[in-house]
């Protein structure tokens, strides 16, 4: 089997598939070695670590280099966070995929925000993409590539359940493999959308929304914490530093 398949199977098994999200080589070996079964990247935390903000603002060739040297390093499969396609250009946005998947990479977040605009694309345009995404991707041999349809409802409207379920089987009935919802949170929603929508929701952890025997009995197939663990280790890292000015002293580097 290999490991498009084998991602993909995840999302079916008796688990519910809990992915780690790595933004560097060394986040990514660590998950790996504690037992995460696959790697999502966080294209925030990927920003972060070089020192920009979160919205396409990297050149696509070196994003593309950093998925690349975590895929080519770890055994276990890797999805990657492309935001909304590093392009407006609907071919561009085939071609950033396909390299994605030339690298080794099993599948892909994309989502349906506009980036030099606020709002999302609309319902037709987007399904559009995810339609020619699939075809690219099986006349390249990439047949099961995981394409999870994000959908940024729950960040730009006001009551966005039941656009979210259209918007939900409108990709999935354009070629998506699942549906990642972050934002979502309230238990009665998510449960609202998986018995709506036939194909696993990939939901973010948020605090309130951290437990995943709590989520696989809600009917969610995968969970995520986005950059939730790359802020922590800055976090710890920015406190440390702090410390070694405030009192010019190493000792507490060595404090276990």
């Amino acid at each position: 089997m290999n490991k498009i398949q084998e991602f993909k199977d995840m999302h079916f098994s008796n688990d519910l598939l809990f992915l780690g999200n790595a933004w560097d080589l060394l986040s990514a070996l660590t998950l790996e070695k504690v037992g995460f079964k696959a790697i999502g990247t966080t294209s925030w935390g990927i920003a972060n670590s070089l020192g920009l903000p979160d919205g396409e603002l990297i050149d696509f060739d070196r994003h593309l280099g950093i998925i690349k040297t975590i895929v080519e390093n770890v055994k276990i499969p890797v999805s990657a966070d492309i935001e909304a396609g590093y392009s407006e250009d609907i071919n561009t946005i085939i071609d950033n995929v396909l390299r994605m998947a030339d690298v080794g990479v099993v599948g892909i977040n994309i989502e349906d925000s506009l980036k030099k605009s606020i709002g999302l694309r609309g319902i037709s345009e987007h399904c559009n993409l995810l339609e020619k995404l699939r075809i690219a991707l099986d006349q390249n041999d990439y047949n099961d590539f995981y394409i999870n349809a994000r959908t940024d409802t729950y960040f730009q409207r006001q009551n966005p359940l039941m656009e979210t379920i259209d918007r939900a089987k409108a990709y999935v009935e354009s070629s998506a493999s699942g549906i990642f919802v972050p934002g979502l949170k309230e238990y009665a929603e998510i449960k609202e959308i998986t018995m709506n929508v036939n194909a696993p929701l990939n939901v973010l952890s948020l605090p309130g929304l951290t437990n995943c025997n709590r989520l696989k009995e809600l009917g969610v197939r995968r969970f995520s914490f986005g950059n939730a663990l790359s802020d922590k280790v800055v976090a710890h890292l920015e406190k440390n530093a702090d410390e070694l000015i405030a009192f010019m002293d190493t000792s507490h580097l060595y404090e276990k």
